[in-house]
């Protein structure tokens, strides 16, 4: 069978280079096409460990020449950027799948939380890539919003005990995330000095992936006050998000976990404390539960690169392709 030709455009950050890494492995997708703004520079200047491993030109992105040998992109660019881009590989009848903030949220919510869309038509037929919700209708979309990593991890959590969560009561969730999640660009908060040996919130009950996560709780049934507080760990890579939910009954909640999740090839329920090593460097989503009194607490661990970017882009592109959402997906974690 002839490969399907795929291009990465932005892929000049962390998000970009394991998207390359994976799709360089894959049976059935052939990476052809990787664009950055600027262009004009070899992958392995671009990304020195992929020397005499990968050999592309790096090009400056252009939809028309994507277009003419593509199937699929790829958009691993900051948000407003995307949504240019996407909507041009689109009107040429390139699917796209959008690893940035452009198409996760409502236009009412974009708009005030981020900017002006300049793209609604295609925002109302964007499909939000969480598998374990929207598997079919990713099979049949053209342009998939892929999900950011907190709100994965969030929503993985606490989605399988919307029956059980009481009315009119706050869920809280603590998250917390490696310095990757922040981008390649430094910024004070990611520096070696600030970030080595420290450990701090930032944008405590106002950051962007809180009305992500509160707006796809709602359209699964969940209308709970959602309170969102991020913090940054010394560490590359991984991401732990711990939520707190009030119940209205006592049950068995790593039952009720192992119920919702007995199709999902890439959640594991654990009977005891997940950490962010179980996951690190795979697709799979770990989680935890346990309850006392009224009180619930999940416990969820995913790779906030690759479950909460790359890995996930990639098997929802398996999906729309027609191929098993397994195919090249990496499941061995990166241990010691």
């Amino acid at each position: 069978m002839k490969k399907i030709n795929v291009a990465i455009v932005g892929a000049s950050g962390y998000t970009g280079i394991e998207l390359v890494k994976l799709l360089l492995n894959h049976p059935k997708f052939n990476l052809f096409y990787i664009g950055t703004s600027s262009g004009e520079e070899s992958i392995e200047k671009l990304h020195p460990a992929l020397l005499d491993i990968a050999t592309f030109k790096v090009e400056k992105s252009d939809a028309n020449e994507i277009a003419k040998s593509c199937e699929l992109a790829f958009l691993a660019l900051p948000h407003k950027t995307a949504m240019s881009f996407a909507k041009e590989l689109l009107s040429l009848s390139v699917k796209v799948i959008d690893l940035s903030a452009d198409y996760r949220l409502s236009l009412e919510s974009y708009e005030k939380y981020y900017e002006k869309h300049i793209d609604t038509e295609n925002l109302k037929q964007a499909v939000y890539g969480l598998p374990e919700i929207n598997k079919e209708k990713i099979i049949n979309a053209k342009l998939v919003a892929n999900p950011g990593c907190y709100p994965t991890a969030s929503l993985l959590a606490i989605l399988p005990f919307k029956k059980y969560i009481k009315k009119n009561t706050p869920i809280f969730i603590d998250a917390k995330s490696g310095v990757s999640g922040a981008g390649k660009k430094l910024t004070e908060s990611s520096h070696f000095v600030q970030a080595n040996e420290n450990f701090v919130s930032y944008n405590a009950l106002k950051h962007r992936h809180e009305p992500e996560i509160s707006e796809h709780l709602v359209s699964q049934g969940v209308e709970n006050k959602i309170h969102f507080v991020p913090h940054l760990l010394p560490l590359t890579r991984g991401m732990l998000v711990s939520a707190y939910m009030q119940v209205d009954e006592e049950f068995d909640a790593i039952k009720v976990l192992k119920e919702f999740y007995k199709d999902a090839k890439f959640v594991r329920i654990r009977n005891e404390a997940v950490s962010i090593k179980m996951t690190a460097g795979t697709n799979f989503c770990d989680i935890y539960a346990v309850q006392k009194d009224d009180i619930l607490f999940v416990s969820s661990s995913i790779d906030n690169l690759l479950r909460g970017a790359s890995s996930q882009a990639l098997l929802n592109a398996n999906l729309m392709f027609g191929f098993e959402e397994d195919l090249g997906i990496p499941k061995i974690a990166y241990v010691p």
